[in-house]
């Protein structure tokens, strides 16, 4: 195992490298974690708010440049 000393005494730019390649790893093993029960149930109440109303959702160009101008 890697000691913490050994990680502190990387670049930042090898850290970064590092936390890419453990993030990727993760990424890789999608069921290893299940969801959790509240992002679960958000979600569901969110799609049933979208599914009564689907007008009422806006595009995702425009969302994303609301949330990139601060107003997220």
């Amino acid at each position: 195992m890697i000691a913490i000393e050994e990680l502190r005494s990387l670049s930042v730019a090898e850290r970064l490298q590092l936390v890419e390649e453990l993030w990727n790893s993760i990424v890789r093993e999608p069921n290893s974690m299940p969801d959790p029960p509240s992002v679960v149930a958000e979600l569901r109440r969110r799609k049933a708010r979208f599914m009564a109303k689907p007008a009422s959702g806006i595009r995702w160009e425009h969302a994303r440049e609301h949330i990139r101008s601060g107003g997220a």
